[in-house]
This record gives C-alpha cells, sequence and structure tokens, in this order.
C-alpha cells in the first residue's frame, strides 16, 4: 500500500518570500523521501489552497495526512485548518503542529550564531521573536523557547517577545536582557519565512541597533521536523 500523500498546510501571505519557502522545503522533502507525495498548500493569500488540494484528493480517494506547518498550536491550527478540512469533504489525518520542536531549537540557534553570537559568549542576550497569539496557553509554549536555548549556550539570557498582541515588545525584552547582564544583543526571528511581520521586526530591531538573524527558512532540519509529524501519524495508522 502507497504511503498517504503528505499536504504541508501554511499560513499563506501576500509577501512572495513566505510561500516560496513553504515550496522550497516541500522540495527537500522529496529529496529525503524520494516517491513521497508532497504537496504545499496555504489556508490563506497564497495558492494553492489548502481546500482546493483536499478535494482534489477526496474526489481521487487518495489517502494524505496533513503537517501543519506552523510555529504554535493556536487559532490557525485549532479552528483555521480543522474548518478548511471538514469544508473540503476529505478524509484525511491531521498531525501536531511544529511547535518548539528541538531541531528547530537548534536551527535558531545556528541563526544565532551566523548572526554574531557564537554559544559560549556569556555577554550575549538573545530577543527570540514570535508572531504572538490570542492564546495564552499557546504564547506560553513559545516562552518555552527561553529556556531551551539557554541550556545549549552560555549566553547571558535569552528574552522571548511578540511581535504582535502580548507583552514583551522587542525594546521590552531587550531592556530586561541589558537588566540582566548581556551587552551584545541579537534579535532572532521565530518565523520559517520573511514577510511582512519580520520586516516590521527587522526595522525595530534596526532602530534599536540590534542585529537581526535570519528566520528558520528552507532547511533540512525543518524538513526533518515536518516528516517527524508526518510519520508519527503513518506509523500510527499502520499500528492500527
Amino acid at each position: 500500500m502507497a504511503d498517504p500523500a503528505l499536504i504541508l498546510a501554511a499560513h499563506g501571505s501576500a509577501d512572495p518570500r513566505s510561500p516560496e519557502v513553504a515550496h522550497a522545503l516541500a522540495g527537500r522533502i522529496r529529496r529525503l523521501r524520494p516517491g513521497l507525495e508532497v504537496r504545499a498548500a496555504f489556508l490563506e493569500k497564497s495558492q494553492p489552497y489548502v481546500g482546493d488540494v483536499l478535494s482534489d484528493l477526496a474526489r481521487c480517494g487518495a489517502p494524505a495526512v496533513v503537517v501543519p506547518m506552523l510555529l504554535a498550536s493556536a487559532h490557525h491550527a485549532r479552528v483555521d485548518l480543522p474548518a478548511v478540512i471538514e469544508e473540503s469533504g476529505a478524509t484525511v489525518e491531521v498531525a501536531e503542529a511544529l511547535g518548539e520542536d528541538p531541531d528547530l531549537v537548534t536551527l535558531l540557534g545556528q541563526r544565532v550564531t551566523a548572526a554574531g553570537a557564537p554559544a559560549d559568549r556569556r555577554d550575549v542576550g538573545v530577543v527570540v521573536v514570535a508572531v504572538g497569539s490570542s492564546s495564552a496557553a499557546a504564547n506560553a509554549r513559545t516562552a518555552t523557547l527561553a529556556d531551551a536555548l539557554t541550556a545549549r549556550t552560555r549566553w547571558a539570557a535569552v528574552e522571548v517577545a511578540f511581535a504582535t498582541g502580548p507583552h514583551p515588545t522587542v525594546a521590552e525584552a531587550a531592556t530586561r536582557l541589558r537588566s540582566r547582564g548581556a551587552r551584545r544583543l541579537v534579535v532572532a526571528p521565530w518565523f520559517l519565512a520573511h514577510g511582512r511581520i519580520t520586516d516590521r521586526v527587522a526595522a525595530t530591531a534596526a532602530e534599536l541597533g540590534i542585529p537581526m538573524a535570519e528566520p528558520l527558512g528552507s532547511h533540512n532540519l525543518v524538513a526533518a521536523a515536518l516528516l517527524d509529524r508526518y510519520d508519527a501519524v503513518r506509523l500510527a495508522r499502520v499500528a492500527a
């Protein structure tokens, strides 16, 4: 029996840099798992639409696993995506969102190091900037990135800030870091791709005189994390 198709369900953006990363990750997964059908689809603003892709699969009767290409299990993962799946009429299984995956934390640290903050520098403070959610539980899970990153380095401190919604802001987090002894600051976007929000974060970082690392982007560690989510569903399906 052929493996079910892997549908990467991304948020989508009017900024073309965002869907480009989703499609690039789909290509990486195809190279890592030859023969697996992989499609990138989007909840809004980009094409193809998740609902259309799932409707096509439903007409063919093809099995699929939807993997939310989302960094938080918040409204898009818990409300928007299930609604789109139900409307499509497709019978699919849905994996967990990416969340604070260890591979992604490793990659985030690599991005900070590439921005000029080696892991062994004690004077470094890192502002990890996430999008922010209306879900307090989702924001609390994102905030665990601070401890996860700190445990892997000798940095003075890490603070998680939010680009939208809750506090702290980037500026507030930078002030906290300096009060904790950090002298060299780096802003690290907890985003898969550049877009309008990361552009605003970059502008804020520039105003504060703080360098900003690159987003996670299309990288084999991201592709591996997405495959892990897919495999967890696929293997559970086989065991059942």
